[in-house]
């Protein structure tokens, strides 16, 4: 199930649209200010933000700021949820990277609209990379060693080998159970592999590394 991460410091509207949300199949994580949302987000890597603009320690401009600027958090849907519904408010907002902007109060209807939109939108884009990872598993991948991803990743030994799993397709899951490791440890090194490697998620880091070893595939084949 989705995972949205709700920023907001009114506790009413943050309990009350924690629990529209949950009544929709989502699960909910919430933060009652910017500081404490940054911190979340990072931690946690939630599917969605939906974010507060006027809140205290940091608000939502500045939390936006900040999880633009982190790799695995760059590219996580973020949606404004405010009473400053000015356009000015709304154009600074999609200036920093918001990918919509709803005023309060908002109909749950146009709020459920917007989170779909957004999460059917991140569906295409990883359908098109599967595809890619598809037609690279094709050219017999040599899968025996992490070695290779190490070496021209420049990851650690165990991130390497968490990628090679990654890259035939196993879960978290299935991944902490090979490596005897707790599944947040496991998100955890992805989270490294998708920083050092540039890329948005791990089908971007899929491909990445079928690339490499289907290459290393055919030179021991020469």
């Amino acid at each position: 199930m989705p995972t949205i991460l709700l920023i907001e410091d009114h506790a009413p509207m943050r309990r009350n649209l924690a629990t529209a949300l949950e009544m929709e199949g989502f699960s909910v994580l919430t933060a009652e200010n910017g500081r404490v949302g940054v911190a979340t987000a990072t931690a946690e890597l939630p599917d969605l933000i939906l974010c507060d603009v006027m809140m205290p320690e940091l608000d939502g401009y500045g939390v936006i700021q900040e999880l633009r600027a982190h790799q695995a958090t760059a590219t996580t849907p973020f949606i404004f949820l405010t009473a400053k519904g000015e356009k000015p408010d709304i154009r600074a907002g999609m200036n920093l990277g918001a990918d919509d902007y709803l005023t309060k109060p908002v109909v749950k209807a146009d709020l459920l609209a917007a989170i779909r939109a957004r999460f059917e939108r991140e569906a295409a884009r990883e359908r098109e990379l599967d595809a890619k990872v598809a037609e690279a598993r094709r050219f017999t991948p040599n899968f025996d060693s992490p070695a290779p991803l190490e070496q021209k990743l420049g990851l650690t030994p165990r991130e390497a080998e968490v990628l090679l799993w990654v890259a035939q397709g196993k879960t978290n899951g299935d991944i902490a159970v090979i490596c005897g490791a707790a599944e947040k440890t496991i998100k955890r090194h992805l989270t490294h592999i998708f920083e050092k490697l540039g890329v948005e998620g791990r089908s971007a880091a899929s491909l990445r590394a079928l690339e490499i070893l289907a290459h290393e595939a055919s030179s021991s084949h020469l």
